[in-house]
């Protein structure tokens, strides 16, 4: 697939650049790293000029960052500084805590004990009694074969001590909370690596395949491991994902690409019904992964759900930026991503705001241009619909791990060299994140079992990530994540600060309970930041399956509650508490809010408009859908 030959235009950024900036020009090379100074300028002695005579000099800062480009490779983006930090924090503080070496020594004998009497009840009983907790939710000892010796014994010596390493590395007083929540991390990370389910000789399920196929389970999983790693290093998708391509199993819905620029196409969608909502509604996803998320299989598809309901849907798929796009940063996004699309929908439907929904970081986005257009006056939209997206970052969940001076100057040195943060750099830190479900059990099924988990059109979805552009990730994760500017009030769009509490439309605010991206306590600061009526949803599942939900899909609920702006603030946890739980999806109550904040119905729009322009270009999903 040809990228667009649109070159960059030198135009004023209506989004300011962040305090990342300066760093930016240093590590492309628009700025000198450093000056010597010559001809004893400040120095008092004489240094004689040379001109270089072979090729331009190499910078330090060159040789830097491409020293922490090969690295990063071998680390997977980690900067052991990082590691090394929240290491020598930990250790400083235990060495002079003696009491708490002391504990910690007790609890570890304790444990022992434990483990010694269950030892000597599974020789008297049949149904000895656990002594280490299991979690809600671990489906690694389900198997009745865990409740069989010696492996019920195996099971209980690793939980024990998964649980003395989570109270290790999280109770040392002093350390500091990044450095502990990073080390308890780590403790996860290698605890869950030599859990005894990972090995066929400690895993009674695969033992008895084994037994039982006579070691054909382990020939196929040896045939599966080795195909999963060719299909890695050739850039290829997991198998059965090809049942799954855009415009073939997923992303169905008609519609048509009605302007394309650099960076982004706009979607209309075919209306489904006569007439439809006066309203639109303006969608604009995260560009982390890829927008079709919310227009998966026709059965799960959120975009089709709302056409059918009589509203007239736009979509924002962004482009899947390679090295020509490093440069492009948050005003980028802003300017010819969401700016350029309500442009386009002005055009269409002339005197009609636009519900705007933003999901995930293009949540986020959505709230700085939200805060910039009510600064500035401009009345284009009727509300504000943020699912599972941030504007404090402060609780940002597990991500924050990965997110500190040390990790960042590292990261920066990384994509600057190849210009993007690489798809398989981002899955593998969202896969570390819950490695117990996302790399581990797939080792056992697939690998140790030899059964491949069933491909669907989420988990394809999920593996169909994107790139992140240089300037803009840098940006992002500096001005958000780290400083938490937008929170704090600094930051900039145009010279002037932005705050949320400008915005004045209704806001619609969706949690998820098991999200680790987006922290539903998180999504709900979403209170303290903004002055007006804000209806806040807590859904069940997580941060992709919570927001695809269906009606009709089991074991689903959700908590809603309106909260007027002259309203006092809840805790998250009262609220939690006293909101009412209502079995089922969640988007009927949420269309059914669109529909309150409407203003009735008219004819159904036509696709496009010849006379500003305006004309289909493609069919439905586009084509930077495809850009790998």
């Amino acid at each position: 697939m040809n990228r667009p030959s649109d070159t960059r235009r030198a135009s004023p950024a209506p989004f300011a650049e962040s305090g990342a900036s300066g760093y930016l020009a240093l590590a492309s090379g628009e700025v000198p790293a450093h000056t010597l100074p010559l001809s004893g300028e400040g120095t008092g002695y004489s240094v004689k000029r040379i001109a270089p005579k072979i090729g331009p000099v190499l910078r330090t800062t060159d040789v830097d960052r491409v020293m922490h480009s090969w690295v990063g490779r071998l680390t997977g983006g980690v900067a052991p500084t990082a590691l090394m930090l929240a290491w020598i924090d930990w250790v400083a503080h235990l060495a002079a805590q003696p009491g708490k070496q002391r504990d910690l020594l007790l609890n570890a004998v304790e444990k022992s004990v434990y483990l010694r009497d269950f030892m000597s009840e599974c020789v008297l009983s049949a149904n000895p009694e656990n002594c280490a907790e299991r979690r809600h939710g671990d489906a690694r000892f389900r198997a009745d074969g865990w409740n069989r010796w010696p492996f019920n014994v195996y099971a209980e010596a690793f939980l024990l001590g998964e649980e003395w390493w989570q109270l290790t590395t999280s109770t040392v007083q002093g350390v500091s909370q990044h450095h502990r929540d990073l080390l308890a991390f780590l403790a996860r990370q290698l605890t869950d690596t030599c859990s005894p389910s990972n090995f066929p000789w400690s895993n009674p399920e695969v033992l008895r395949l084994t037994l039982e196929q006579g070691g054909a389970n382990l020939v196929k999983g040896a045939v599966n491991a080795m195909e999963d790693f060719f299909r890695q290093r050739s850039g290829a998708k997991p198998v059965g994902a090809e049942r799954y391509l855009p415009g073939q199993g997923v992303a169905l819905t008609p519609g048509k690409v009605i302007y394309r620029n650099r960076l982004m196409e706009l979607i209309q969608y075919t209306p489904q019904t006569a007439e439809v909502y006066a309203e639109p509604l303006l969608i604009v996803p995260a560009w982390i992964m890829k927008y079709y998320i919310l227009d998966l299989s026709p059965e799960n598809s959120l975009v089709r759900y709302l056409i059918e309901h009589g509203h007239t849907v736009f979509m924002i798929s962004w482009i899947n930026p390679g090295k020509d796009e490093r440069d492009f940063g948050m005003d980028d996004y802003a300017r010819e991503g969401i700016m350029a699309a309500l442009d386009t929908v002005k055009k269409l439907l002339p005197g009609r705001p636009v519900h705007a929904v933003g999901y995930c970081l293009g949540g986020t986005l959505l709230s700085l241009v939200a805060a910039t257009l009510a600064r500035s006056g401009d009345r284009r939209l009727a509300s504000v619909t943020l699912l599972a997206a941030q504007v404090d970052f402060e609780e940002a969940g597990e991500l924050l791990l990965f997110i500190d001076e040390a990790q960042l100057t590292f990261l920066e040195n990384m994509m600057a060299e190849q210009g993007y943060l690489d798809k398989g750099q981002l899955s593998a830190a969202f896969n570390l994140i819950r490695s117990k479900d996302l790399i581990w059990s797939r080792v056992v099924d697939e690998y140790l079992e030899g059964e491949r988990q069933p491909m669907f059109d989420l988990m394809a979805w999920s593996a169909d990530s994107t790139r992140l552009p240089f300037r803009m990730h840098s940006e992002y994760l500096r001005s958000l994540f780290l400083n938490n500017d937008l929170a704090e009030g600094r930051y900039m769009v145009d010279g002037e600060g932005i705050a949320l509490t400008d915005i004045d439309v209704p806001i619609f605010a969706v949690g998820t309970e098991k999200d680790h991206i987006a922290p539903w306590r998180s999504v709900y600061k979403v209170h303290l930041y903004t002055d007006t009526d804000i209806t806040f949803l807590l859904t069940s599942g997580g941060h992709n399956a919570g927001i695809i939900s269906e009606p009709g899909r089991t074991r689903r609920s959700y908590r809603m509650t309106f909260h007027d702006a002259n309203h006092p603030y809840m805790h998250p946890a009262r609220w939690y508490d006293t909101a009412p739980l209502t079995e089922g999806s969640w988007w009927p109550a949420w269309q059914q809010w669109l529909v309150e904040h409407s203003t009735g119905k008219k004819a159904a729009p036509p696709i496009g408009a010849a006379e500003y322009g305006i004309v289909p270009l493609f069919d439905a999903p586009g084509t930077y859908v495809h850009l790998d």
